[in-house]
């Protein structure tokens, strides 16, 4: 299994840069930049990094057709492609917080992830495109500069619609905060669509996005996990409910707003839900701890690799420098074993 990392949007370009160099030192495959909306700009972002590595990949996750016209996304990747003599990627989803701040409809959302993929997919230096979708349409779109190799495109999945079209038209999938059991049974269900589809298996990526946080300080490793749950895909009951009662996860979301407010307001608790709820969904959600526990999260990472898992994109946040180091010198060992 692969270990991508992705890394605060908030960081600079030179500190992008930085990280990204000693992640590629340590074999790591690929760093994605997420697209928040007080973010950087992440094609920008990640230029510096693009010229200045050899090996690793690099794109941002998740951008989305709702705020940006995917021919827009198109030019921003492909520049990014050719910065990096065709090391970028890019994850496709139809979501965000960007549109929640924004008001944006997410109008026939499968549709709209599916006619991006479409257009992103048929690009080509050799042609000009035309397409004309039921949300989208494009003319003559040329980008005769565009000779490297295509990005691989992949797609933010994990309900049956979205997995269905993207094993059809996409290079993977990038899941969020699944445990094993539901891994295994994304993949199986994958994995039939795409045989249905004539696609070679061996071609697919399977990616989980996970928050990764294991510092010297364990109650502080914790209390940026806390802080940090509203954007771990935690409003999903059917996947908090595979580790917690409904009558819990009610309570979870009765709460939603004041659980997105945690980043914004520092703090890493929730009047009216217990600690003890908020330290279950870290516990379930996100790989968090001691640095001497590092062991059990390597023994959960081959657990979801065991499940069919390819690729893991571990999300960094305080000192990455240190969490780059031990999980180059401990981590991606043991799962390449």
């Amino acid at each position: 299994m692969h270990v991508d990392l992705i890394l605060d949007s908030r960081l600079s370009a030179p500190e992008i840069t930085e990280l990204g160099l000693l992640a590629e030192k340590y074999g790591m495959q690929t760093i994605w930049v997420a697209s928040y909306l007080d973010s950087r700009e992440p094609f920008v972002n990640l230029s510096q990094l693009a010229s200045q590595s050899s090996q690793i990949n690099l794109g941002p996750v998740a951008l989305n057709p709702f705020d940006t016209h995917p021919i827009r996304i198109a030019a921003g990747l492909l520049t990014l492609n050719e910065l990096s003599s065709g090391r970028a990627s890019i994850v496709i989803g139809g979501g965000g917080e960007a549109l929640q701040s924004l008001n944006l409809k997410t109008v026939k959302r499968v549709r709209a992830v599916r006619e991006c993929i479409e257009i992103l997919k048929s690009i080509s230096p050799s042609h000009s495109l035309n397409y004309n979708g039921e949300i989208f349409q494009v003319n003559n779109y040329h980008p005769f500069w565009a000779t490297q190799s295509m990005p691989r495109v992949y797609v933010a999945a994990n309900k049956p619609q979205m997995l269905k079209m993207s094993s059809r038209l996409s290079d993977g999938i990038m899941m969020s905060d699944l445990p094993a059991t539901l891994i295994k049974r994304t993949v199986e269900e994958v994995s039939t669509h795409l045989v249905a589809f004539g696609r070679d298996l061996d071609d697919f990526r399977f990616n989980n996005f996970m928050a990764w946080a294991l510092y010297d300080d364990k109650e502080e490793a914790i209390k940026e996990a806390r802080q940090w749950l509203g954007y771990r895909g935690l409003f999903r009951r059917w996947v908090i409910t595979t580790f917690m009662s409904d009558a819990d996860y009610d309570l979870i979301e009765a709460h939603k707003q004041e659980i997105y407010q945690m980043p914004k307001l520092n703090t890493h608790s929730v009047p009216g839900v217990p600690d003890s709820l908020l330290d279950k969904l870290v516990d379930h959600l996100t790989l968090t701890g001691h640095v001497s526990e590092v062991d059990q999260k390597i023994e959960h990472l081959l657990a979801l690799k065991a499940a069919g898992l390819t690729d893991v994109a571990l999300e960094l946040r305080q000192n990455p420098a240190a969490s780059i180091k031990l999980i180059g010198e401990q981590v991606i060992p043991a799962l390449k074993n």
